[in-house]
């Protein structure tokens, strides 16, 4: 994603005068724990963390981005990484609650060490809250996947199955229930096609098991997939089980094929959480409060979710081409 206009700003307020140095003349060193940098959605919230970075490092300062290696432990791997970067010396962490019962602990062991803490991506402004953490930033999961729903069943396709390719994540769950509640709501029925963890980011074992599901559920008539590359497998599935046309896609992000998808009709809709903003303000309000001890008084920073479909996706794609989206 091009957004020279964001580095452009950013590095101004960088090198401005407006602002003062830190009282010991450094930046401060912050820490990132997030998702695979390979993962296309994580790539974005990285690329966002690293541009917000660019002030923290004018003034000596850093960004370190810490993700697990795979999904399979998310959990205790997530709460390892933020451990790490305790030790490590991080100034501020900013971090996403997926599994609270294995990464709770290690929170609370941010706060005690008086280190701003920013919940971002998962767990909304109760977890922000219950842990201490400054605020949240991010999409609500649970309304995110209720949009899903909602938009699906309002446009008739009302027997949807969510595909959770991450049981137990916080997060993936709160998708479900948010997409089997906005089905419901509406008119529809909703439930949970549940893979194992090493099923993410594997398309042809999703596209496998879509496929299967399918054609064992014929009156399924809607896919809810949590991310991209998921739903790319999910249409495969669905292209497999001879159910296209019959059978509509939604999925949480977007890229540039997903954006093909819905412009060729193979895919209804995408929901947008704006992965890239969730990582630039969590890094500049953590980078600011350390270096200049300013607050946000807004709690719960909401980056989506935004619904796109075939009636706005040409202006999406003409957002992403500017360098805007």
């Amino acid at each position: 994603m091009k957004l020279t206009k964001v580095l452009a700003a950013a590095a101004a307020i960088a090198m401005s005068g407006t602002f003062a140095v830190a009282q010991d003349g450094s930046g401060p060193d912050i820490f990132v724990i997030g998702g695979k940098p390979d993962d296309p959605f994580w790539s974005r919230v990285k690329l966002g963390a690293e541009h917000a970075g660019l002030v923290a490092e004018s003034h000596g300062g850093s960004v370190t981005w810490l993700g697990p290696q795979n999904y399979d432990n998310l959990g205790p791997d997530a709460a390892e990484l933020i451990r790490q970067a305790i030790d490590q010396g991080a100034d501020a962490i900013v971090g996403p609650n997926w599994v609270p019962e294995a990464m709770d602990p290690a929170f609370e062991a941010v706060v005690a060490a008086d280190i701003p803490l920013v919940i971002y991506n998962a767990g909304g402004i109760e977890a922000a809250d219950r842990l201490g953490a400054m605020n949240y930033v991010g999409a609500v999961d649970y309304k995110s996947g209720h949009a899903g729903g909602e938009y699906l069943a309002k446009a008739g396709h009302t027997n949807g199955a969510c595909v959770n390719t991450l049981p137990g994540a916080a997060n993936i769950e709160a998708f479900c229930n948010g997409f089997n509640d906005g089905m419901s709501e509406n008119g529809g029925n909703g439930s949970v096609l549940q893979l194992p963890a090493t099923a993410f980011g594997d398309s042809t074992a999703v596209a496998q098991a879509v496929r299967a599901h399918l054609l064992q559920n014929a009156d399924i008539n809607a896919l809810f997939a949590i991310g991209d590359q998921d739903t790319n497998a999910a249409i495969s599935g669905v292209q497999q089980a001879g159910k296209t046309g019959s059978v509509h896609v939604c999925g949480m992000n977007f890229n540039d094929s997903i954006l093909a998808n819905i412009q060729q009709g193979t895919q209804a809709c995408a929901i947008d959480q704006q992965g890239y903003q969730q990582g630039f303000f969590a890094v500049s309000i953590l980078t600011n409060h350390v270096q200049y001890g300013t607050t946000i008084p807004t709690r719960e920073i909401l980056t989506g979710p935004g619904v796109v479909d075939a009636s706005n996706v040409d202006l999406v794609i003409a957002g992403v081409e500017a360098g805007a989206r």
